[in-house]
């Protein structure tokens, strides 16, 4: 996965550079997941990886199925990628992109699990919490996982904190194990 990122890297930050230079980050955000999406496709796929396709036929093909959601520097951005066999690199540059776009924006992403679906007053309130910790803004996901038994789990980026009674009860074990 390493290899794959560092080979997607430099197309994420030319993407970047070049939508932000535009001020088209969001639109450029929207592009890339779709194509993302596109190129995920498992019918796709198995079009583009047809030997006998040339990378012009690749490219109308791939447009085609985007339709008008696709402006011509993403076009040509795909046209690149194809001929450059990297268009399955797209869901990985998608990723990187938003990573840059959080890191230029000061936001994170978090996502929060709990054990039971959580009221908007204990969000608001964790959501808080996050921000003072975190020292940026936050855009918060949420979903349920009944084997927490109660509490949440919080992962941003590389930082989980875990808050969860499963967490606690795996923490004691380990102390009356060691």
């Amino acid at each position: 996965m390493a290899e794959l990122t560092t080979i997607a890297r430099p197309y994420a930050k030319a993407a970047f550079v070049f939508a932000k230079e535009h001020d088209a980050l969001e639109q450029w955000e929207k592009m890339l997941g779709l194509a993302a999406a596109v190129a995920g496709d498992a019918s796709m796929r198995a079009y583009l990886d047809q030997p006998e396709l040339d990378d012009a036929t690749k490219v109308s093909a791939f447009a085609e199925v985007c339709g008008d959601e696709l402006d011509e520097s993403a076009r040509n951005f795909v046209a690149q990628l194809t001929q450059n066999k990297r268009l399955p690199l797209l869901p990985i540059i998608l990723q990187l992109f938003h990573e840059l776009l959080a890191e230029q924006q000061q936001f994170t992403d978090v996502e929060m699990i709990s054990a039971f679906e959580l009221d908007d007053a204990a969000t608001d309130k964790l959501v808080a919490a996050l921000k003072k910790r975190l020292g940026t803004e936050v855009n918060v996901t949420t979903s349920v996982d009944q084997s927490l038994i109660g509490g949440v789990l919080v992962r941003a980026g590389d930082t989980v904190i875990d808050g969860s009674v499963r967490g606690r009860l795996n923490r004691l074990a380990e102390q009356l194990n060691s």
